[in-house]
């Protein structure tokens, strides 16, 4: 039995696409039934972030038609085209385990090295996992996977410097604003990333924080732990007169803020300027409101320069992770792979950093 891999990254699409075929995490166990279902996978994980989505299967079928069949189900479960070229990639052993690893590892991250990317694999491998779309095979690579990650950690420095999305989201909000102390947030959406962007934040200063979110128990509890304050969601949009910074990352499936919505708010700011860092994949703000003055949006794609600027005090390290990683992956990959077997369709930098 084969693991397959396939996939969209920030490596080889722009968020533009990455938002057409993300999952809604409640719609995911609906997902993993119809590959099962299909005849395509025995096991599978459906892992999706605002900077990669990926199907991970164990299949009996051949590999070379189990990564062609698994396009196409891509595809047709979002209702879109499959995409061309090299932006969606396909994988299978050993590659598709190597990748697994370094996906784990922060190797693979928009932020080299970041840790975040570690929690979001725990959380869609036990989501398939309790679902009971796992078996034998993803639970030994996953589970594998998971130690060689920390076995990384441990023994190697690739975690030096900035190592998260938030972390790069407050670089780039001290680049607009010289200091933050004067200055009020706004995290909508009270997720995982808002809350470390959140946290970021206060420890560079920032005056306050003001939380907003659909379930208003969870930006009560959130705004508490903080020592900001709570608003509802349809509340949020009365705030921008007092904030300077939005940190957005909600679930919803259209943008929340447009530039027919924000055009008066900033009227009502006098035209202070504003930063909106959209980390939603898919995107909560239309990009046409860039064309406003004083409006500075980012979005995932756009923190990519700054986590450049971390690239090189970690270098002389991935070789270090990557023997690592080849060591350990030893075990997990099957032993009757051949290499006539070992066809594999890559991403443009061929996985390799």
């Amino acid at each position: 039995m084969s693991i397959v891999v396939v996939g969209l990254s920030h490596r080889t699409s722009p968020v533009e696409l990455r938002e057409r075929f993300a999952f809604v995490e409640t719609k995911i166990p609906e997902a993993l039934h119809k590959i099962r279902s299909n005849g395509l996978a025995t096991e599978a994980v459906i892992l999706s972030t605002c900077n990669r989505v990926e199907l991970y299967i164990a299949t009996s079928n051949d590999p070379v038609q189990a990564m062609r069949e698994l396009r196409q189900f891509f595809a047709h479960i979002h209702a879109q085209p499959e995409p061309e070229g090299q932006e969606l990639y396909s994988l299978h052993e050993p590659h598709s385990v190597h990748h697994l690893f370094k996906v784990a590892c922060g190797l693979d991250s928009m932020v080299l090295g970041e840790t975040e990317i570690l929690g979001q694999l725990k959380k869609a491998y036990d989501l398939a996992l309790q679902s009971g779309y796992t078996g034998a095979r993803l639970n030994k690579a996953f589970q594998r996977a998971f130690n060689v990650a920390k076995q990384i950690r441990t023994e190697t420095n690739i975690q030096r410097g900035s190592i998260s999305v938030a972390s790069v989201a407050v670089e780039l909000a001290q680049k607009i604003f010289s200091s933050l102390e004067s200055h009020e947030v706004m995290v909508i959406g009270a997720g995982d990333t808002s809350e470390k962007t959140a946290r970021a934040l206060l420890s560079r200063g920032a005056k306050g924080i003001v939380v907003a979110n659909r379930s208003f128990d969870r930006a009560e509890a959130l705004a508490k732990d903080l020592g900001g304050r709570a608003v509802k969601f349809d509340d949020w949009s009365r705030e921008f007169e007092k904030i300077d910074i939005a940190i957005s990352s909600t679930a919803a499936q259209h943008h929340i803020l447009d530039r027919a919505r924000l055009e008066p708010l900033m009227k009502l700011r006098r035209n202070r300027p504003l930063l909106l860092i959209d980390i939603a994949v898919p995107r909560d703000i239309d990009p046409e409101v860039n064309h406003l003055d004083n409006v500075y949006l980012y979005n995932v794609d756009d923190l990519q320069t700054i986590a450049n600027d971390y690239l090189d005090q970690r270098k002389d390290e991935i070789s270090k992770c990557e023997a690592i990683i080849k060591e350990k992956a030893r075990s997990v990959i099957q032993q009757s792979v051949s290499p006539a077997a070992c066809h594999v369709m890559r991403p443009k930098e061929s996985l390799g950093l």
